[in-house]
């Protein structure tokens, strides 16, 4: 009878021992299967190239420039294809349009979608022209939809048109039209009207 029983025992702790080296090398071979996951998950996001001091054209398809864009540093990530930039620069140049030049401390190029997201001070000019006010405008973030030559943001922005200033939250600003929307609240001052010089 001891015999019995203790040859149960034995038999019971192989079994033990076998069923937790199962599950130590099922365990085992999950913990290296989702390392590699994460190792090739980080790696696809890992920079491919950096570029200092940069400068590209984006070509209309009749071969004229449509903006140019550069900066101080890009370091493009494969997935998702996207570029990191420092102190970027867009300027639009499409033809017969007024040149539109926009400028922040940081940006990121979506180069899939041909978007570029600018970030912190984000500085906008455009000149004059004999059809069109001089704009300048200021705010935190914009986007840049480069082939559509539309900016838009959904943050506050000081502007002045000519003249005018405007105060408001929100913009959209379409090159090709010349239109320009204001969401939100806002404040218009108007300069004051020249009075008519009085007839002698």
């Amino acid at each position: 009878m001891n015999k019995r029983t203790a040859h149960r025992w034995r038999t019971l702790g192989l079994m033990l021992t076998a069923v937790f080296f199962a599950f130590g090398s099922f365990w085992l071979l999950q913990a290296i299967q989702s390392e590699d996951e994460v190792v090739g998950g980080n790696g696809g996001s890992e920079p491919d190239y950096i570029v200092e001091n940069f400068s590209f054209v984006r070509m209309t398809e009749t071969g004229s420039p449509r903006y140019v864009m550069s900066g101080a540093r890009l370091v493009h990530h494969p997935k998702p294809d996207m570029s990191e930039v420092t102190r970027p620069v867009v300027e639009s140049m499409a033809p017969g349009r007024p040149r539109m030049t926009m400028q922040a401390e940081r940006g990121q190029v979506f180069h899939g979608e041909n978007r570029v997201e600018l970030m912190g001070k984000v500085n906008i000019v455009r000149p004059a022209t004999p059809t069109t006010e001089a704009l300048h405008a200021r705010t935190e973030a914009l986007t840049v939809l480069a082939d559509d030559e539309i900016i838009k943001t959904k943050l506050p922005v000081q502007m002045t048109l000519g003249a005018s200033s405007v105060d408001g939250v929100g913009l959209v600003a379409e090159n090709p039209t010349q239109k320009i929307q204001l969401g939100g609240r806002g404040r218009i001052v108007y300069p004051p009207r020249r009075q008519a010089a009085p007839t002698p």
